[in-house]
Protein backbone atom coordinates (compact mmCIF):
# COMPACT_ATOMS: atom_id res chain seq x y z
CA UNK A 1 0.00 0.00 0.00
CA UNK A 2 1.46 3.53 -0.68
CA UNK A 3 2.12 5.89 2.08
CA UNK A 4 -0.12 8.71 1.69
CA UNK A 5 2.15 10.83 3.39
CA UNK A 6 4.80 9.94 0.62
CA UNK A 7 1.73 10.96 -2.56
CA UNK A 8 1.34 14.46 -0.60
CA UNK A 9 5.52 14.88 -0.51
CA UNK A 10 5.55 14.24 -3.72
CA UNK A 11 2.74 16.57 -4.76
CA UNK A 12 3.91 19.59 -2.74
CA UNK A 13 7.32 18.85 -4.76
CA UNK A 14 5.45 19.61 -8.09
CA UNK A 15 3.57 22.24 -6.58
CA UNK A 16 0.26 20.52 -4.98
CA UNK A 17 -0.74 21.61 -1.87
CA UNK A 18 -3.18 19.15 -0.10
CA UNK A 19 -6.06 21.55 0.25
CA UNK A 20 -4.99 22.01 -3.18
CA UNK A 21 -5.86 18.04 -4.17
CA UNK A 22 -8.71 18.33 -1.44
CA UNK A 23 -10.66 21.25 -3.29
CA UNK A 24 -9.91 19.49 -6.29
CA UNK A 25 -11.56 15.73 -5.03
CA UNK A 26 -14.41 17.58 -3.48
CA UNK A 27 -15.45 19.58 -6.92
CA UNK A 28 -15.60 16.48 -9.29
CA UNK A 29 -17.33 14.10 -6.37
CA UNK A 30 -19.99 16.75 -6.49
CA UNK A 31 -19.74 17.31 -10.57
CA UNK A 32 -20.04 13.87 -10.83
CA UNK A 33 -23.39 13.14 -9.05
CA UNK A 34 -24.28 16.38 -10.92
CA UNK A 35 -23.84 14.94 -14.17
CA UNK A 36 -25.64 11.67 -13.27
CA UNK A 37 -28.63 13.79 -13.19
CA UNK A 38 -28.19 15.86 -16.21
CA UNK A 39 -27.71 12.79 -18.23
CA UNK A 40 -31.02 11.74 -17.60
CA UNK A 41 -33.50 14.51 -18.17
CA UNK A 42 -35.12 15.30 -21.13
CA UNK A 43 -34.05 18.11 -23.89
CA UNK A 44 -37.51 20.22 -22.82
CA UNK A 45 -35.92 20.28 -19.47
CA UNK A 46 -32.67 21.16 -20.41
CA UNK A 47 -33.99 23.86 -22.88
CA UNK A 48 -35.89 25.40 -20.62
CA UNK A 49 -33.33 25.34 -17.80
CA UNK A 50 -30.99 27.24 -20.40
CA UNK A 51 -33.18 29.92 -20.99
CA UNK A 52 -34.11 30.84 -17.75
CA UNK A 53 -30.76 30.83 -16.82
CA UNK A 54 -30.03 33.60 -19.74
CA UNK A 55 -33.14 35.06 -18.67
CA UNK A 56 -31.30 35.37 -15.10
CA UNK A 57 -27.77 36.49 -16.26
CA UNK A 58 -29.42 39.31 -18.56
CA UNK A 59 -31.42 40.10 -15.22
CA UNK A 60 -27.98 40.24 -13.13
CA UNK A 61 -26.33 42.56 -16.01
CA UNK A 62 -25.47 45.38 -13.30
CA UNK A 63 -23.70 43.29 -11.18
CA UNK A 64 -21.68 41.84 -13.71
CA UNK A 65 -20.54 44.31 -15.32
CA UNK A 66 -19.75 45.95 -12.03
CA UNK A 67 -17.64 42.89 -11.17
CA UNK A 68 -15.71 42.66 -14.61
CA UNK A 69 -15.01 46.63 -14.29
CA UNK A 70 -12.87 45.48 -10.98
CA UNK A 71 -11.30 43.27 -13.14
CA UNK A 72 -10.54 45.84 -15.83
CA UNK A 73 -9.18 48.52 -13.53
CA UNK A 74 -6.71 45.97 -11.98
CA UNK A 75 -5.80 45.16 -15.46
CA UNK A 76 -4.98 48.94 -16.58
CA UNK A 77 -3.33 48.73 -13.55
CA UNK A 78 -1.00 46.08 -14.41
CA UNK A 79 -0.44 47.39 -18.22
CA UNK A 80 -2.90 44.33 -19.73
CA UNK A 81 -2.60 45.13 -23.55
CA UNK A 82 -5.52 46.70 -25.25
CA UNK A 83 -6.12 43.44 -27.25
CA UNK A 84 -6.48 41.25 -23.91
CA UNK A 85 -9.10 44.40 -22.45
CA UNK A 86 -11.24 43.53 -25.15
CA UNK A 87 -11.60 39.92 -24.76
CA UNK A 88 -12.17 40.75 -20.57
CA UNK A 89 -14.39 43.36 -21.61
CA UNK A 90 -18.59 43.05 -20.19
CA UNK A 91 -20.92 45.89 -20.80
CA UNK A 92 -24.74 45.16 -21.21
CA UNK A 93 -24.14 44.44 -24.82
CA UNK A 94 -21.96 41.91 -24.44
CA UNK A 95 -24.12 40.59 -21.20
CA UNK A 96 -27.28 39.93 -23.86
CA UNK A 97 -25.12 38.97 -26.19
CA UNK A 98 -23.69 35.97 -24.03
CA UNK A 99 -27.22 35.23 -22.83
CA UNK A 100 -28.71 34.97 -26.31
CA UNK A 101 -25.91 32.71 -27.13
CA UNK A 102 -26.87 30.45 -23.95
CA UNK A 103 -30.72 30.98 -25.83
CA UNK A 104 -29.22 29.51 -28.99
CA UNK A 105 -27.76 27.07 -27.54
CA UNK A 106 -30.94 25.81 -26.23
CA UNK A 107 -32.35 26.04 -30.07
CA UNK A 108 -30.05 23.51 -31.01
CA UNK A 109 -30.74 19.76 -31.59
CA UNK A 110 -29.64 17.78 -28.25
CA UNK A 111 -26.69 15.11 -29.17
CA UNK A 112 -27.34 12.66 -26.12
CA UNK A 113 -29.14 9.43 -27.49
CA UNK A 114 -28.60 10.39 -30.96
CA UNK A 115 -27.95 6.57 -32.45
CA UNK A 116 -24.54 7.02 -34.42
CA UNK A 117 -25.04 4.19 -36.21
CA UNK A 118 -26.69 0.42 -35.80
CA UNK A 119 -27.57 -2.95 -37.41
CA UNK A 120 -29.26 -6.17 -36.41
CA UNK A 121 -27.31 -9.25 -36.93
CA UNK A 122 -27.93 -12.51 -38.30
CA UNK A 123 -28.19 -14.15 -34.50
CA UNK A 124 -31.17 -11.05 -33.84
CA UNK A 125 -28.83 -8.86 -31.54
CA UNK A 126 -29.77 -5.25 -31.81
CA UNK A 127 -26.20 -3.32 -31.62
CA UNK A 128 -26.48 0.71 -31.54
CA UNK A 129 -23.69 3.04 -31.02
CA UNK A 130 -25.07 6.12 -29.14
CA UNK A 131 -24.24 9.10 -28.15
CA UNK A 132 -23.38 9.88 -24.24
CA UNK A 133 -22.30 12.78 -22.01
CA UNK A 134 -18.50 12.87 -21.57
CA UNK A 135 -19.31 13.03 -17.60
CA UNK A 136 -17.32 15.68 -15.97
CA UNK A 137 -15.31 17.97 -18.21
CA UNK A 138 -12.79 20.41 -16.64
CA UNK A 139 -12.08 23.97 -18.66
CA UNK A 140 -8.77 25.99 -18.42
CA UNK A 141 -8.87 28.97 -20.16
CA UNK A 142 -7.58 33.05 -19.32
CA UNK A 143 -9.34 36.22 -19.83
CA UNK A 144 -12.65 35.31 -21.62
CA UNK A 145 -15.63 36.07 -19.49
CA UNK A 146 -17.84 34.67 -22.07
CA UNK A 147 -15.83 31.52 -21.95
CA UNK A 148 -17.53 30.75 -18.77
CA UNK A 149 -21.23 31.21 -19.76
CA UNK A 150 -20.34 28.96 -23.18
CA UNK A 151 -19.00 26.37 -21.12
CA UNK A 152 -21.72 25.81 -18.71
CA UNK A 153 -24.44 26.19 -21.91
CA UNK A 154 -22.87 23.64 -23.90
CA UNK A 155 -21.88 21.78 -20.50
CA UNK A 156 -25.64 21.45 -19.59
CA UNK A 157 -27.23 21.41 -23.17
CA UNK A 158 -24.62 17.87 -23.71
CA UNK A 159 -25.32 16.54 -20.34
CA UNK A 160 -21.96 17.50 -18.57
CA UNK A 161 -21.16 19.00 -15.46
CA UNK A 162 -18.03 21.54 -15.84
CA UNK A 163 -15.34 22.38 -13.76
CA UNK A 164 -14.27 26.02 -14.65
CA UNK A 165 -10.53 27.37 -14.23
CA UNK A 166 -10.69 30.99 -15.17
CA UNK A 167 -7.83 33.03 -15.44
CA UNK A 168 -6.94 35.62 -12.39
CA UNK A 169 -7.21 38.57 -14.76
CA UNK A 170 -11.29 37.40 -14.54
CA UNK A 171 -11.55 36.59 -11.67
CA UNK A 172 -14.23 38.97 -10.22
CA UNK A 173 -16.20 38.43 -13.51
CA UNK A 174 -16.42 35.07 -13.30
CA UNK A 175 -17.32 34.73 -9.39
CA UNK A 176 -20.41 36.83 -10.43
CA UNK A 177 -21.49 34.55 -13.38
CA UNK A 178 -21.00 31.39 -11.75
CA UNK A 179 -22.80 32.32 -8.79
CA UNK A 180 -25.77 33.61 -11.35
CA UNK A 181 -25.86 30.27 -13.21
CA UNK A 182 -25.41 27.65 -9.78
CA UNK A 183 -28.49 29.71 -8.55
CA UNK A 184 -30.56 29.87 -11.33
CA UNK A 185 -29.89 26.13 -11.36
CA UNK A 186 -30.62 25.70 -7.74
CA UNK A 187 -34.12 27.60 -8.34
CA UNK A 188 -35.07 24.96 -11.01
CA UNK A 189 -34.35 22.18 -8.76
CA UNK A 190 -31.22 20.91 -10.38
CA UNK A 191 -27.75 20.24 -9.45
CA UNK A 192 -25.90 23.71 -8.71
CA UNK A 193 -22.83 21.54 -9.07
CA UNK A 194 -23.12 21.40 -12.46
CA UNK A 195 -21.16 23.94 -12.72
CA UNK A 196 -18.43 25.23 -10.38
CA UNK A 197 -15.05 27.57 -10.43
CA UNK A 198 -12.17 26.06 -9.53
CA UNK A 199 -10.58 28.82 -6.78
CA UNK A 200 -6.72 28.95 -5.94
CA UNK A 201 -3.43 29.16 -7.52
CA UNK A 202 -0.90 27.23 -9.96
CA UNK A 203 -1.29 24.54 -7.50
CA UNK A 204 -5.34 23.81 -7.89
CA UNK A 205 -4.59 24.43 -11.14
CA UNK A 206 -2.25 20.92 -11.66
CA UNK A 207 -4.61 18.99 -8.91
CA UNK A 208 -7.51 19.32 -11.75
CA UNK A 209 -4.87 18.80 -14.81
CA UNK A 210 -3.75 15.48 -13.07
CA UNK A 211 -7.24 14.22 -11.15
CA UNK A 212 -7.17 11.23 -13.61
CA UNK A 213 -10.51 8.94 -13.63
CA UNK A 214 -12.51 12.21 -11.58
CA UNK A 215 -12.29 14.26 -14.91
CA UNK A 216 -12.80 12.90 -17.72
CA UNK A 217 -12.21 15.39 -20.89
CA UNK A 218 -9.94 18.93 -19.96
CA UNK A 219 -10.47 21.35 -22.44
CA UNK A 220 -7.40 24.35 -22.33
CA UNK A 221 -8.26 27.73 -24.34
CA UNK A 222 -5.91 30.80 -24.11
CA UNK A 223 -2.45 31.55 -25.46
CA UNK A 224 0.31 29.19 -26.74
CA UNK A 225 1.76 28.61 -23.24
CA UNK A 226 -1.28 28.16 -21.43
CA UNK A 227 -2.09 25.41 -24.16
CA UNK A 228 1.58 23.81 -23.83
CA UNK A 229 1.76 23.79 -20.02
CA UNK A 230 -1.90 21.66 -19.70
CA UNK A 231 -1.19 19.44 -22.76
CA UNK A 232 2.00 18.66 -21.44
CA UNK A 233 1.60 18.12 -17.36
CA UNK A 234 -1.82 16.72 -17.78
CA UNK A 235 -2.58 13.08 -16.85
CA UNK A 236 -6.28 13.86 -17.66
CA UNK A 237 -6.77 12.93 -21.43
CA UNK A 238 -6.76 17.03 -23.39
CA UNK A 239 -8.47 18.45 -26.18
CA UNK A 240 -6.01 20.76 -28.14
CA UNK A 241 -7.07 24.15 -28.82
CA UNK A 242 -4.76 25.90 -30.55
CA UNK A 243 -3.34 29.89 -31.14
CA UNK A 244 -4.33 31.21 -34.52
CA UNK A 245 -1.33 32.08 -36.48
CA UNK A 246 -4.10 32.41 -39.75
CA UNK A 247 -2.75 33.37 -43.26
CA UNK A 248 -4.60 35.23 -46.34
CA UNK A 249 -3.05 34.24 -49.55
CA UNK A 250 -3.82 36.52 -52.45
CA UNK A 251 -3.36 34.14 -55.61
CA UNK A 252 -2.19 35.67 -59.03
CA UNK A 253 -5.95 34.91 -59.67
CA UNK A 254 -7.66 36.71 -57.20
CA UNK A 255 -10.35 39.31 -57.96
CA UNK A 256 -8.22 42.38 -55.86
CA UNK A 257 -11.68 44.07 -54.74
CA UNK A 258 -12.88 40.57 -52.76
CA UNK A 259 -9.05 40.05 -52.02
CA UNK A 260 -8.87 43.76 -50.06
CA UNK A 261 -12.43 43.38 -48.19
CA UNK A 262 -11.42 39.78 -47.34
CA UNK A 263 -7.72 41.07 -46.09
CA UNK A 264 -9.36 44.26 -44.25
CA UNK A 265 -12.10 42.26 -42.57
CA UNK A 266 -9.89 39.05 -41.40
CA UNK A 267 -7.22 41.42 -39.58
CA UNK A 268 -9.43 44.72 -38.61
CA UNK A 269 -12.86 43.42 -37.39
CA UNK A 270 -12.17 41.97 -33.97
CA UNK A 271 -8.00 41.71 -34.08
CA UNK A 272 -7.62 40.21 -30.57
CA UNK A 273 -9.17 36.71 -31.25
CA UNK A 274 -7.92 33.46 -32.90
CA UNK A 275 -9.45 34.09 -36.01
CA UNK A 276 -7.67 37.44 -36.95
CA UNK A 277 -5.53 36.76 -39.89
CA UNK A 278 -1.63 38.09 -38.39
CA UNK A 279 0.18 37.56 -41.98
CA UNK A 280 -1.27 38.62 -45.72
CA UNK A 281 0.97 36.36 -48.71
CA UNK A 282 0.68 38.39 -51.69
CA UNK A 283 1.43 36.11 -55.51
CA UNK A 284 3.87 38.32 -56.85
CA UNK A 285 2.19 38.90 -60.61
CA UNK A 286 -0.50 41.24 -58.46
CA UNK A 287 1.80 42.45 -55.42
CA UNK A 288 2.14 45.82 -57.71
CA UNK A 289 -1.26 46.29 -58.36
CA UNK A 290 -2.83 45.12 -54.95
CA UNK A 291 -0.18 45.97 -52.53
CA UNK A 292 -0.17 49.96 -52.62
CA UNK A 293 -4.23 49.77 -52.14
CA UNK A 294 -3.76 46.88 -49.20
CA UNK A 295 -1.28 48.75 -47.60
CA UNK A 296 -2.70 51.89 -47.49
CA UNK A 297 -6.38 50.55 -46.67
CA UNK A 298 -4.81 48.74 -43.54
CA UNK A 299 -2.59 51.47 -42.24
CA UNK A 300 -5.34 53.56 -42.85
CA UNK A 301 -7.69 51.26 -40.24
CA UNK A 302 -4.47 51.17 -37.66
CA UNK A 303 -2.72 48.31 -38.60
CA UNK A 304 1.13 48.19 -37.64
CA UNK A 305 3.07 46.40 -40.68
CA UNK A 306 5.32 44.19 -40.49
CA UNK A 307 6.62 43.62 -43.86
CA UNK A 308 9.12 41.48 -45.64
CA UNK A 309 10.31 40.41 -49.26
CA UNK A 310 9.63 43.10 -51.17
CA UNK A 311 6.39 44.35 -49.88
CA UNK A 312 8.33 46.95 -48.24
CA UNK A 313 9.40 48.47 -51.42
CA UNK A 314 5.97 49.27 -52.05
CA UNK A 315 5.55 50.84 -48.41
CA UNK A 316 8.33 53.55 -49.50
CA UNK A 317 6.53 54.38 -53.01
CA UNK A 318 3.09 55.16 -51.50
CA UNK A 319 5.18 56.57 -48.18
CA UNK A 320 3.65 54.25 -45.93
CA UNK A 321 5.16 53.28 -42.22
CA UNK A 322 6.44 49.72 -41.57
CA UNK A 323 8.40 47.81 -39.49
CA UNK A 324 10.70 45.06 -41.11
CA UNK A 325 9.41 42.30 -40.31
CA UNK A 326 11.80 39.16 -38.53
CA UNK A 327 11.29 35.48 -39.00
CA UNK A 328 9.84 35.41 -35.24
CA UNK A 329 7.28 37.84 -36.50
CA UNK A 330 5.90 35.66 -38.87
CA UNK A 331 5.89 33.15 -36.20
CA UNK A 332 3.13 35.66 -33.83
CA UNK A 333 -0.08 35.88 -32.63
CA UNK A 334 -0.74 40.08 -32.34
CA UNK A 335 -4.08 39.72 -30.68
CA UNK A 336 -3.95 43.40 -32.31
CA UNK A 337 -3.89 45.73 -34.72
CA UNK A 338 -0.31 44.60 -36.20
CA UNK A 339 -0.05 42.31 -39.48
CA UNK A 340 2.55 40.41 -40.72
CA UNK A 341 2.88 40.91 -45.13
CA UNK A 342 4.93 38.84 -47.39
CA UNK A 343 5.39 38.87 -51.13
CA UNK A 344 5.92 34.99 -52.72
CA UNK A 345 6.60 33.61 -56.02
CA UNK A 346 3.65 31.08 -56.16
CA UNK A 347 1.13 29.12 -54.60
CA UNK A 348 3.69 27.00 -53.44
CA UNK A 349 6.08 29.46 -51.88
CA UNK A 350 2.77 30.35 -50.14
CA UNK A 351 1.48 26.84 -49.13
CA UNK A 352 5.15 26.88 -47.78
CA UNK A 353 4.87 29.53 -46.07
CA UNK A 354 2.03 28.58 -44.10
CA UNK A 355 3.31 25.27 -43.34
CA UNK A 356 6.32 26.66 -41.36
CA UNK A 357 4.92 29.74 -39.67
CA UNK A 358 0.35 28.80 -39.76
CA UNK A 359 -0.59 27.07 -36.50
CA UNK A 360 -3.14 24.89 -38.00
CA UNK A 361 -6.34 27.16 -37.02
CA UNK A 362 -7.37 28.86 -40.40
CA UNK A 363 -5.88 29.44 -43.44
CA UNK A 364 -7.57 31.84 -46.62
CA UNK A 365 -7.11 31.87 -50.41
CA UNK A 366 -8.46 34.31 -52.60
CA UNK A 367 -8.64 33.10 -55.70
CA UNK A 368 -10.96 32.37 -58.81
CA UNK A 369 -8.87 29.76 -60.11
CA UNK A 370 -10.99 26.69 -59.19
CA UNK A 371 -7.47 24.40 -59.70
CA UNK A 372 -5.60 26.46 -57.22
CA UNK A 373 -8.54 26.52 -54.58
CA UNK A 374 -8.69 22.45 -54.68
CA UNK A 375 -4.80 22.36 -54.43
CA UNK A 376 -4.81 24.56 -51.49
CA UNK A 377 -7.43 23.05 -49.91
CA UNK A 378 -6.10 19.46 -50.30
CA UNK A 379 -2.32 20.29 -49.86
CA UNK A 380 -3.12 23.26 -46.77
CA UNK A 381 -3.23 21.45 -43.24
CA UNK A 382 -5.66 23.51 -41.02
CA UNK A 383 -8.68 22.88 -38.96
CA UNK A 384 -10.41 25.25 -41.11
CA UNK A 385 -9.91 26.39 -45.00
CA UNK A 386 -11.65 29.49 -46.69
CA UNK A 387 -11.74 29.95 -50.11
CA UNK A 388 -12.74 33.60 -50.87
CA UNK A 389 -14.24 34.47 -47.55
CA UNK A 390 -12.57 35.63 -44.10
CA UNK A 391 -11.11 33.86 -41.91
CA UNK A 392 -13.21 35.55 -39.17
CA UNK A 393 -16.06 32.93 -39.80
CA UNK A 394 -13.90 30.05 -38.29
CA UNK A 395 -16.82 30.62 -35.41
CA UNK A 396 -19.00 27.92 -33.53
CA UNK A 397 -21.67 30.58 -33.82
CA UNK A 398 -20.96 31.52 -37.72
CA UNK A 399 -20.90 27.62 -38.39
CA UNK A 400 -24.50 27.48 -36.91
CA UNK A 401 -22.99 25.17 -33.85
CA UNK A 402 -24.49 28.10 -31.47
CA UNK A 403 -21.43 29.07 -28.82
CA UNK A 404 -18.65 26.75 -29.01
CA UNK A 405 -16.63 25.45 -25.85
CA UNK A 406 -13.14 26.13 -28.47
CA UNK A 407 -11.29 25.97 -31.62
CA UNK A 408 -9.58 22.69 -31.86
CA UNK A 409 -6.57 22.69 -33.67
CA UNK A 410 -5.57 19.12 -33.48
CA UNK A 411 -6.88 15.72 -35.37
CA UNK A 412 -8.53 13.48 -32.99
CA UNK A 413 -11.77 13.19 -32.06
CA UNK A 414 -12.37 16.96 -32.47
CA UNK A 415 -11.46 19.51 -34.71
CA UNK A 416 -12.36 23.37 -35.70
CA UNK A 417 -14.98 24.85 -33.73
CA UNK A 418 -16.41 22.09 -30.59
CA UNK A 419 -19.39 22.26 -29.90
CA UNK A 420 -22.30 19.94 -28.86
CA UNK A 421 -21.37 16.90 -30.47
CA UNK A 422 -17.61 17.29 -29.19
CA UNK A 423 -18.69 17.19 -25.74
CA UNK A 424 -19.94 13.36 -26.37
CA UNK A 425 -18.77 9.91 -26.68
CA UNK A 426 -20.55 6.73 -27.41
CA UNK A 427 -21.66 4.07 -25.54
CA UNK A 428 -22.59 0.57 -27.31
CA UNK A 429 -25.64 -1.05 -26.42
CA UNK A 430 -26.89 -4.54 -27.58
CA UNK A 431 -29.72 -5.49 -26.99
CA UNK A 432 -30.57 -9.38 -27.15
CA UNK A 433 -33.29 -12.21 -26.13
CA UNK A 434 -31.17 -14.82 -24.71
CA UNK A 435 -28.27 -15.55 -27.76
CA UNK A 436 -25.42 -17.05 -26.31
CA UNK A 437 -21.87 -17.59 -28.12
CA UNK A 438 -21.18 -20.95 -29.48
Amino acid sequence: MTDRTTDHTSERTAGIEHADREQVTTLTRAARRASLVLAQISRAEKDRALRALADALEASTEAIVAANGEDLARGVADGMPQGLQDRLRLDADRVAAVAQAMRDVAGLPDPVGEVVRGSTLANGLQIRQVRVPMGVVGMIYEARPNVTVDAAALGLKSGNAVILRGGSAAASTNVALVEVLRKGLADLGLPEDAVALLEGGHGAVRALMTARGEVDLLIPRGGAGLIQSVVTESTVPVIETGIGICHVYVDAAADLDKALAISLNSKTHRPSVCNAAETLLVHEDVAGTFLPRALTALHEAGVALHLGNRSEVVARSVDIPYAEATEADFSTEWHSLEMNVRVVDDLDAAMDHIRRHGSGHTEAIVTEDRAAARRFVAEVDAAAVMVNASTRFTDGGEFGFGAEIGISTQKLHARGPMALPELTTTKWIVEGDGQTRS
